[in-house]
């Protein structure tokens, strides 16, 4: 399922790659809540979250956030649609397995809840991550998006993903040559805004 179906790619971006990305994200916001600012979060379960966290679309498509957010109305209507599309995947499972799943698609193990945030945040920084490849491929498409979603994650005041932004973020931007001449824990520009 191909994600960012209003816009214009470059380099079309799938549910698949996404959703490993916001794993990964998640996982080492996670790690750095824990390090950085002595939170106790659990790293694993973030990415696992992460990794389902729009298993819905499976069945949905990829429905485009200016959609999805356009009134309170919609939201709540499709926030009904996902989740029986959630209880549609469930249902596909052998019933032994249905109450793990279920538990990661809907994040109602005890916990989950206070890892929502990071998982959000990742599935943001994963979005800003995307736009800026689009922007630097020369697709000023996606310019207005990453400037949004770059306001919604600092808007989230959370630590741990402003500390990504500042030190991991600015890689994305540059050659694997930058990236090696580049010493380890430097900020740049991209991360400073």
């Amino acid at each position: 399922i191909n994600r960012w179906g209003l816009m214009r790619n470059t380099r079309h971006e799938n549910l698949s790659e996404h959703s490993l990305e916001t794993a990964i994200v998640a996982h080492a916001l996670a790690v750095i809540g824990n390090t950085k600012f002595g939170r106790k979060a659990n790293p694993e379960r973030a990415a696992a979250l992460a990794l389902l966290h729009d298993a819905g679309e499976i069945i949905t498509g990829d429905l485009p956030t200016p959609v999805k957010y356009y009134s309170p109305d919609i939201r709540a209507a499709y926030g009904e649609v996902e989740s029986m599309a959630v209880e549609r995947l469930v249902s596909m499972l052998p019933l032994e397995l249905r109450p793990a799943y279920r538990e990661l698609m809907t994040l109602s193990a005890p916990g989950d809840q206070e890892l929502l945030p990071l998982v959000k945040a990742a599935d943001r920084i994963s979005a800003v991550i995307k736009c800026m490849e689009e922007r630097l491929s020369g697709n000023q498409d996606f310019r207005e998006a990453e400037e949004s979603t770059w306001r919604a994650l600092k808007e989230m005041n959370l630590p741990e993903a402003e500390y990504f932004m500042r030190e991991f973020l600015p890689s994305y931007g540059l050659t694997l040559d930058e990236q090696n001449q580049r010493p380890a824990g430097s900020g740049g520009k991209e991360g400073a805004q």
